[in-house]
């Protein structure tokens, strides 16, 4: 493993080592490795509560993010379990038991999150709020757009929703959503684009409430100062970093 911040987590850390690339899967390690640092930043923050994922697969980045959760807190697992055949949600649950995610750390859910409500979401977890929810499920336009709004309905206070395949070349609208839910929400906020390790290994985007934009910010800019790109993202007008393992800029001569 080279080049990967630290997650912040002793089991995050040897998942990331040990077992990420055993299992199906298209996030990247380094997207992983920072999702976990920012679940330890909420705990020292005091966020704490259960974690979603809309579009789990076969598990390789629902287990990291289950392995940064302090005792007690679920990892919900939510995703149709049909594709690419019915096997998948057998492959899930294998996976999560291999890598340590027992059922008494997460709950899986056959669903389609398009139909599904906020209350229902919520009540896989006990009636909790989120504190992070990760959207990486449909992608099209119409999908994603109706996962933020419930991903939007279900966040705690200090919350983050992270969305995947940003800026992939597949799906390049995707953007055009986000746009909109942005515009749409100005409460809501980016607060750091992590970039893409590969095509496959895409970029995510990092969403939080806009009054917690500023305590994340300061923390990010320590904890990640050797990953932040300098000239960061404008997402006109509101500006946010951006983290990567690559920092160079273009030499102009």
């Amino acid at each position: 493993m080279t080049n990967i911040p630290s997650p912040g987590h002793p089991a995050v850390a040897a998942y990331l080592a040990q077992g990420y690339d055993s299992v199906v899967g298209m996030s990247s390690r380094f997207a992983a490795a920072i999702c976990a640092r920012l679940l330890r930043l909420q705990t020292e923050d005091g966020v704490g509560g259960p974690l979603a994922e809309i579009g789990a697969f076969e598990g390789r980045f629902f287990i990291a993010l289950a392995h940064a959760l302090e005792p007690g807190e679920l990892a919900v697992a939510l995703d149709i379990f049909s594709w690419p055949d019915d096997g998948v949600k057998g492959r899930f649950e294998a996976n999560c038991l291999k890598h340590g995610v027992g059922p008494e750390r997460r709950v899986t859910v056959k669903g389609d999150s398009g139909v599904m409500t906020p209350a229902e979401l919520m009540g896989h977890a006990g009636g909790s709020r989120f504190r992070l929810i990760h959207i990486d499920g449909e992608h099209s336009r119409a999908a994603l757009a109706k996962d933020l709004v419930l991903a939007t309905a279900c966040l705690s206070e200090g919350g983050l929703i992270v969305l995947d395949d940003m800026l992939h070349p597949g799906y390049p609208t995707l953007m055009v959503t986000v746009q909109a839910y942005l515009e749409a929400n100005p409460e809501i906020v980016p607060l750091c684009v992590i970039d893409r390790e590969t095509i496959v290994g895409a970029t995510k985007f990092v969403l939080c409430d806009r009054a917690w934009f500023e305590r994340y910010q300061a923390r990010l800019l320590a904890i990640f100062e050797a990953y932040i790109w300098p000239l960061g993202a404008d997402f006109e007008p509101h500006w946010c970093l951006v983290l990567s393992q690559d920092t160079r800029l273009a030499e102009i001569t």
